[in-house]
């Protein structure tokens, strides 16, 4: 039981930070300026971040590559949402194309 506890006391505390966190972003966004570069900065690193956090997902599969089916569904739907089409349209083509290569046996 004393391990639970400190996990429930972790999990408290950590929730807490986070809600502390987002909560002094709109408070402090109007005292504190940041340098157009620094701005730009931090808006490149998000960009980044999530094209990687998206390749790491549509490339690997545990510890080893994905396959072809799941990086073909994500470069149809890449496709698809650069060419502004409506959500779910990018959803199902990413969908039928993955489960459409499975189908035909392509991993």
């Amino acid at each position: 039981m004393p391990g639970s506890l400190t996990l429930a006391a972790a999990i408290l505390a950590l929730a807490a930070g986070t809600f502390a966190l987002r909560f002094a972003g709109p408070l402090l966004r109007s005292r504190i300026t940041l340098p157009a570069r620094a701005e730009k900065l931090m808006e490149t690193s998000a960009i980044v971040l999530l094209a990687a956090v998206a390749a790491t997902t549509a490339l690997t599969e545990g510890h080893g590559p994905a396959g072809i089916a799941r990086p073909a569904g994500v470069v149809v739907a890449g496709v698809l949402a650069w060419r502004k089409a409506p959500f779910l349209v990018v959803v199902l083509a990413a969908a039928v194309t993955a489960a459409g290569l499975r189908l035909l046996g392509v991993a």
